[in-house]
C-alpha cells in the first residue's frame, strides 16, 4: 500500500526560495563577473548552464541521493573540493585573460562550466534536506512532488541569474576600455577564489 503524498505549503515554499536566491551566493558572483567580462552572451550560455545542472541535481536528490551525501560526509568533502578546484581554475584563467573582445568559446565555456559547478554543488543536494521539510504536512514527500519542487526552485533561481546577466551585460560595453577590464577580471578573480574558500568551509 502506498503512503499518501504530504501536503505542500506553495506560497511558503516559493517565498523562502526566493529569499535564499536573492541572497549572494556562488552562482551569482561567477555570473556577474562572466557578463561584466565576456558579455551578455557568455552570461546567458552560463545561466543555461546552471538551470541545467540544478535541474538534474534536484532529481537526483529527489532519487534519494540526498540522503545518501547527507549520510556520507567523504563524499560532501570531496563533492566540496571539486567545486573547489574548479573555480580556482576559472579563477586563474580569469586573472591571465588578456582577451579584450568575446571569443565563441566563451559561450561553451561558461555553459559547461555552470553545468559542471552546479552538478556537483553539495549543497543543493542538500536542498531537500534542509529547506523542503517545513513546507510538508502530513504523509511522505512522492518523486513527482519532488521533482516539481526542484523545477520551481530553478526556475526562481534562473528569473534571478537572468536579471544578473542582463544588467551586467549592460556594463561590459563600459569595459570596453583594456585597463579597466583587465582591473574587473582581477577583481572577479579574487572573487572566485573567495568562492573556492566559501566552497571549502561550506
Amino acid at each position: 500500500m502506498s503512503l499518501p503524498a504530504a501536503h505542500i505549503d506553495w506560497f511558503g515554499f516559493i517565498a523562502a526560495v526566493a529569499i535564499l536566491e536573492v541572497t549572494p551566493g556562488v552562482n551569482m558572483a561567477w555570473l556577474a563577473g562572466l557578463s561584466l567580462t565576456k558579455g551578455r552572451r557568455a552570461g546567458l550560455a552560463a545561466t543555461a548552464g546552471i538551470a541545467i545542472g540544478l535541474t538534474l541535481n534536484a532529481m537526483l536528490a529527489g532519487a534519494g541521493l540526498a540522503e545518501l551525501v547527507q549520510s556520507h560526509p567523504e563524499m560532501q568533502v570531496w563533492l566540496r573540493w571539486g567545486g573547489a578546484l574548479l573555480m580556482l581554475i576559472l579563477a586563474w584563467r580569469t586573472w591571465v585573460d588578456q582577451s579584450t573582445e568575446p571569443s565563441p568559446h566563451d559561450g561553451r565555456n561558461g555553459f559547461a562550466a555552470g553545468l559542471l559547478l552546479n552538478i556537483i554543488n553539495p549543497k543543493a543536494f542538500v536542498f531537500f534536506l534542509v529547506v523542503v521539510p517545513p513546507f510538508l504536512t502530513g504523509g511522505t514527500l512522492q518523486l513527482r512532488q519532488a521533482f516539481a519542487l526542484g523545477l520551481t526552485s530553478v526556475g526562481i533561481a534562473t528569473a534571478v541569474h537572468l536579471a544578473i546577466v542582463f544588467s551586467a551585460g549592460h556594463a561590459h560595453a563600459w569595459l570596453s576600455d583594456t585597463d579597466r577590464t583587465r582591473t574587473v577580471r582581477r577583481i572577479m578573480a579574487m572573487v572566485m577564489v573567495g568562492v573556492a574558500v566559501w566552497f571549502l568551509a561550506g
